[in-house]
């Protein structure tokens, strides 16, 4: 059996107030055309379907025809929900959606449900675990004690799927949406902390199982050979510049875990990261295989140029991101502004107070003349 680890679509996601709806959409048309050319037979999910428990009309309906176009190429898919999602809203037309081969897990009560699909091999049992909110799994497992943190929570679940599989038999791929240790180099600003807190699963608590396809960080990572997170497959902030986006493809035997390959996906909108003057900016041919990239700039000026933006824009239509940064506080000779004023008289103080508020520029002589008048001179502090 042949499966692809995908994970945290965020459907609905905007991108500093750009809606990314068109962009996901190019990067499902191309998941489709992977999972039909590598001869998939399930795609999963793990968590994040939505990027809001409130998704809206328009991103329903892109994650209506994803599902639909998958189901019309024969792949299997099963899903589950994620800290961003309603569980029940992701769920509510899961009755439905089971019938064309697409599975949707929301609860805690379906963790020991599998979806079971058959190989030459036998039984490929797929596990989905939902996020678990701790306060609210204590009084569905009320016997459960500790249950205060995702790791409490996380491994009850884990020890009930394993019970589980034991009495199936077969090979055993578990979807879930958790942090997991040894992930911490891959977290990203766009990764927003899972209600309830984001202490740390030992990854050991998935290593017994044939796969584990984990969601939650928004970038790929490998904590053990079948422990793995797939990343998103957008950009969702700056912070995740140059990270590939895609899914593992995951080959089965009789025996477990076979093979795992990584396959990037299309990037709609490359993310860049620019700095100079403005006048830099928008003349340096540096920067002309940035125009069409999602642009994060900062502008050095020891004045601030006026209608900044709309200058960079005219020059890069998708900049969306803008810092100012005058080079004398920020470039590599730069300090504190209190690392700048220590040992300095009260003089000093303020001539250094005047060049940071004024970009640079400290005091005339004649307001040199007037600090004088009115604190004088004093000795180091």
């Amino acid at each position: 059996m042949r499966f692809l680890h995908t994970s945290d679509w965020h459907i609905g996601r905007t991108f500093h107030q750009v809606s990314l709806l068109d962009e996901l959409r190019q990067v499902f048309a191309a998941l489709v055309e992977l999972v039909v050319r590598e001869e998939v037979d399930v795609v999963v999910a793990s968590g994040d379907i939505f990027d809001s428990s409130t998704p809206s009309a328009d991103a329903v309906r892109l994650l209506d025809q994803i599902l639909l176009d998958l189901a019309d190429v024969g792949v299997r898919v099963v899903m589950t929900s994620g800290n961003h999602d309603s569980p029940a809203r992701l769920g509510a037309k899961a009755a439905f959606a089971h019938k064309a081969g697409i599975h949707v897990i929301t609860q805690s009560e379906e963790i020991t449900s599998p979806v079971t699909i058959d190989d030459e091999h036998g039984p490929v049992h797929f596990y989905g675990v939902p996020f678990l909110e701790p306060a609210h799994q204590r009084h569905i497992w009320s016997e459960v004690e500790p249950l205060r943190s995702q790791k409490d929570a996380m491994g009850h679940a884990l020890g009930l799927v394993r019970d589980d599989w034991q009495r199936r038999g077969g090979r055993a791929v578990v979807l879930a949406h958790t942090f997991v240790q040894g992930a911490d180099g891959e977290s990203c600003d766009s990764e927003r902390d899972i209600v309830g807190g984001v202490d740390k699963v030992p990854v050991n608590y998935f290593s017994d199982f044939t796969y584990a396809a984990l969601g939650h960080i928004h970038g790929r990572a490998v904590l053990a050979p079948t422990v793995r997170y797939s990343g998103a497959p957008l950009h969702y902030s700056f912070s995740e510049a140059g990270k590939r986006r895609g899914g593992w493809i995951v080959d089965l035997d009789a025996d477990g875990t076979r093979e795992v390959r990584w396959l990037d996906l299309p990037v709609p909108r490359e993310l860049s990261i620019l700095s100079g003057t403005l006048e830099e900016l928008l003349t340096d041919e540096v920067h002309a295989a940035a125009v069409g990239h999602w642009v994060s700039a900062t502008v050095t000026d020891q004045v601030r140029p006026s209608n900044t933006m709309r200058r960079l824009q005219g020059r890069f239509p998708h900049a969306v991101e803008l810092v100012f940064a005058p080079s004398h506080v920020h470039g590599p000779d730069a300090t504190t502004y209190a690392a700048r004023i220590r040992s300095r008289t009260d003089h000093e103080i303020v001539e250094v107070f005047l060049e940071a508020v004024r970009n640079g520029a400290g005091m005339s002589d004649e307001e040199a003349v007037l600090v004088r008048d009115v604190i004088g001179s004093r000795s180091p502090r």
